[in-house]
Order: C-alpha cells, then structure tokens, then sequence
C-alpha cells in the first residue's frame, strides 16, 4: 500500500508542475475578436498602444512589434508580454535579424540557428494568450531585408523550417508568414513582385502554405502610400489577391493578418487620411477571414518613418491616430494562456537549508510547493 501511495505522491508532484505546457492553436475568429491594432516599435509603447486600439468599445486588440536576434533579455521580454496582459493587448512578434555587418544598407540573411534560438527564447517566456503570434521575418521579397539578394526558395525554406522548430516547442505558436512589399516589381536580384515570390515559395518547397497558420500582409495603399482604398493590387486591398493565390495552392481557408499599412502623411492631406481609414475598416479590412489590421507605426521619433507616425515627436497625436481612434470597435475575447500552475494557487511555502561550505553559516532559500502536493505528503505519512 505505501509502494502505491508513493507513486502517487511522485505523480501528483510532477505533474503539478509541468501543466503549464498547451498543446494547439485556437481559430482567432471563433470568439468576438477587435481587429484594431498598432505596429510599434518599443517594448515601453504598450499602454499608449491600448488607449488607442481598444477605444470607442474596444477590449484586446492587437500590437505588432519586432524582435532583433540580438535582444533576447529575458526580463525585458516577460516585461512586455506581462503588460500586454495587464494593457489588454494581443501581442504578434516579427522575427528580425540585424543590419548586416559588412553592408549596413542589408538586414543580415537568417539561418537555422536563428529559428533555434528564437524558438527556445520565445517559448521560455509565459504569453498573455494561448496562441502565440510569430510573424517569420520581414518583406524578403525585397534585397536590403534578405541579406543584399532576393531568394524565395531560400524564405520558403526558412519559413517551413521556423514552422517545424516553433510547434516542435510548443504547439500553440500561430506561425504567419512575412508581409511582403506589395509596391516592389521584378528587378533583377534586388526585389520581386510578391505575387511572383509567392509562386516560386510554392514551386520551391510544395505545399509551404499548408504548413503555416495565417498569411502576412502589407497592404499598403501603394504606388506611393497615397492611393485611395480602391486601388487593386498594389493597393489596401491586396491582401485579396495574396489570399486568393495562396488558396490555389492549397485548400485550406487561412486568415490574414495585416501587420503592416497607413498613409504618408507627407503626401495625403490629415482631412483625406481619416476618409480613407474610415472607408478600410468598413468595406474593405471588414472581411470575414481577416484576424488583425496594425497600421505602421505609432510613434517614429525623429527617425525615417515619421511621414506614417501616429505621434509626431512633440507627442501630438496625428490626423491617423484619431481616426483609428474614434472608429467603433468591440470587445475581444481572445482565449487566454492557462495560468502557470504557481500562480493559479496559493503555495505553501517549505524551508530549504542551502550550505555553503566556504562559511560556517547557512543562506535559507524557497521553494513553493502547491497546496494538493502538501494533503498528499499529508496523507501518505499516515499511512
């Protein structure tokens, strides 16, 4: 009997502290979901973020922000997703690399050891919601973001790679493929028409896009991020075309997510960009299949994107910023991460002696032990 009660005990113990692993993606259009959401670039950006995406009725929109390959500190990382929660926000991290280090006009070209590492680093960090957005890096359609060439057989490659390694880690990872410039045309080996780089993904790994989970799109309202909401292809709307040529290669319905978009504001009138974000979101971006729309950016500084901030380096909020805010919104109810075990109780606490043997005193450490792991330590000592 006390052989039995011990495996028991051993049982309640370990599993205890491994619940906190889940195992599958939710469909993000299953439960009320606010599309709303905003491209940024700071981690400290976040509550600015969710006053903008979940007014008027809005609850957990979305925020897009990219991770270098380089900046992978723990606390700063566990920070952000943390606020996410505590802001309401749902977050989508972009894979990035750095600027080349011979040719700083280049994003350096990832490889696999950047999956690997990403992978392990993202999935030891507690995520607000049970899908884990991961967008596989950015615009390589083009040359400067792919390592000075353009290489679709070597995206799709890195693409099904990423998909493999992150489920390999944890399954609720939603892996969605890059935006691609939807302006850029057939230029030698510096940029490729998107519809054409698509294509070539298929021809190069078949069936990539049965693999991942939503599509990446740019739907910038090109040429000149200045056109008007009903310009094709090039246009807000070629999220449509993108969607329409990836549904020939399979048969799979996967939703979008526009994580990039907006207007120069160089180059459009404030009055006409409040028109256009208003004629989007309501006859355009209101398709059913699409899960998230992140204008670029909220705030640029006084860097080389100021033309599509939201906030003007003084802070003033811009002719973009109140029109996404004062459009109507609603309440997301996106699924949300099981609790890790530790904080969904509330631990006893045991007493640990930890000698140190270079002094002739002991430091005293703590470790917390969930409350049904003590009734059955309890229970098994009566026997």
């Amino acid at each position: 009997m006390k052989k039995i009660a011990v495996y028991i005990f051993l049982f309640l113990f370990f599993f205890g502290f491994s619940m906190k692993t889940s195992y599958a993606i939710v469909n993000p259009l299953s439960v009320p979901n606010n599309k709303f959401g905003i491209h940024i670039l700071f981690t400290s950006e976040l509550q600015e973020a969710s006053a903008l995406v979940n007014s008027n009725g809005g609850d957990y929109g979305y925020v897009t922000i990219p991770i270098q390959a380089g900046d992978k500190n723990i606390g700063k990382w566990q920070r952000f997703l943390n606020n996410a929660g505590k802001y309401h926000l749902i977050p989508i991290i972009r894979l990035s690399t750095e600027g080349d280090y011979f040719n700083t006009k280049v994003w350096r070209k990832p490889n696999d050891m950047d999956i690997v590492d990403f992978a392990n680093f993202l999935n030891s960090l507690n995520w607000p919601t049970k899908n884990r957005y991961i967008v596989v890096f950015n615009e390589p359609n083009r040359a400067d973001e792919w390592g000075g060439s353009v290489d679709p057989a070597g995206y799709a490659k890195i693409l099904s790679y990423a998909y493999s390694v992150f489920k390999s880690r944890n399954k609720d990872f939603f892996i969605i493929s890059a935006g691609l410039d939807n302006a850029a045309a057939n230029n030698g080996n510096q940029s490729m028409n998107e519809y054409d780089f698509l294509t070539q993904m298929q021809e190069a790994v078949p069936g990539i896009f049965n693999q991942i989970d939503g599509i990446g799109s740019h739907s910038y309202p090109n040429p000149g991020f200045e056109q008007s909401p009903q310009n094709g292809r090039e246009g807000v709307s070629s999220f449509k075309y993108e969607k329409s040529l990836i549904e020939s290669f399979t048969n799979r319905d996967l939703p979008i997510f526009i994580t990039e978009t907006g207007w120069s504001n160089k180059r459009v009138s404030g009055k006409q960009i409040k028109s256009y974000y208003d004629e989007s979101f309501n006859s355009i971006w209101n398709e059913k299949d699409i899960v998230a729309v992140t204008p670029f950016l909220l705030s640029a500084g006084s860097g080389p994107f100021t033309e599509f901030s939201f906030v003007d380096p003084n802070g003033t909020q811009t002719a973009s910023y109140k029109a996404i805010k004062d459009l109507p919104k609603i309440k997301g109810e996106p699924v949300l991460a099981p609790l890790v075990l530790s904080a969904r109780i509330q631990p006893q606490k045991l007493i640990v002696q930890d000698f140190d043997h270079s002094k002739s005193s002991f430091s005293v450490s703590k470790i917390e032990v969930p409350p049904f792991v003590k009734i059955a330590l309890k229970w098994l000592l009566k026997l």
